[in-house]
């Protein structure tokens, strides 16, 4: 039986990543691996794993410095992390632990103490918002049965409208660029033509105008700024 969760391994050492991903692949996990932080940082913006396993040092930037970053952009902060290091020193740990790292393992680690930490920490953040279904006003989006009802009837929509329409729902009333939304929907690496953005806006609107009835107009939620981007605005015109 296979947990279905991903968990992202970044050390620069391939017998560390080895030995991880045996570990995990036994507990019924998926991995995958980055060496850098920069590789780290784009794997977890295209592929949102359950939890990243950072370690400390890494070559072309520092875990730590990664950690701190992840914890303070909004579409990564609740990702769960547990440090990988061979610092041993209180101020270490404590240093990790006020960045937001969620546990801390030192080397050397036998596999099953890792994997108990995995699990705990998982279960720590099962409850964590991105689980829940997100509302406004009688429109509701479900991350857990990626569905979508407007007065309690379903929208329909495709795959890509529905991570639109996730990613504008938690983050109401700020303004995105179209390189940003495509960054945080498409992914970092994914070559987009200029108007693709914009055509899929159109289809999300098109999809909540027909699901619409009287009163809140929802499409209209959506808001077009000029020399900006898009908003979602939870104040209705």
């Amino acid at each position: 039986m296979t947990n279905e969760q991903t968990i992202l391994i970044v050390d620069d050492e391939a017998a560390i990543r080895d030995m991880i991903g045996i570990a995990l692949d036994t507990a019924g996990y998926s991995s995958m691996v980055a060496e850098t932080a920069l590789e780290a940082h784009v794997n977890i913006v295209d592929k949102r794993p359950d939890l990243v396993l950072l370690d400390w040092m890494l070559p072309g930037g520092s875990g730590i410095e990664l950690a701190r970053r992840l914890k303070r952009e909004e579409l990564t902060a609740d990702i769960p992390i547990i440090m990988l290091t061979a610092k041993t020193s209180e101020d270490n740990k404590v240093q990790g632990l006020d960045v937001g790292v969620d546990d801390y393992v030192t080397k050397p680690f036998s596999p099953r103490e890792l994997v108990a930490r995995i699990k705990a920490v998982l279960r720590r953040s099962s409850g964590n918002l991105r689980d829940k279904p997100i509302r406004v006003f009688d429109l509701e989006l479900d991350p857990a049965s990626h569905r979508v009802t407007l007065n309690d009837h379903a929208v329909d929509m495709g795959p890509t409208e529905y991570r639109l329409l996730n990613f504008f729902m938690t983050h109401p009333e700020k303004v995105f660029s179209r390189d940003h939304i495509q960054d945080q929907v498409w992914g970092a690496n994914v070559y987009l033509e200029e108007r693709t953005v914009d055509v899929h806006i159109g289809r999300l609107r098109k999809a909540l105008t027909s699901a619409s009835g009287q009163g809140i107009n929802y499409a209209g939620l959506l808001q077009t700024v000029r020399g900006a981007g898009y908003r979602f605005s939870t104040r209705p015109d």
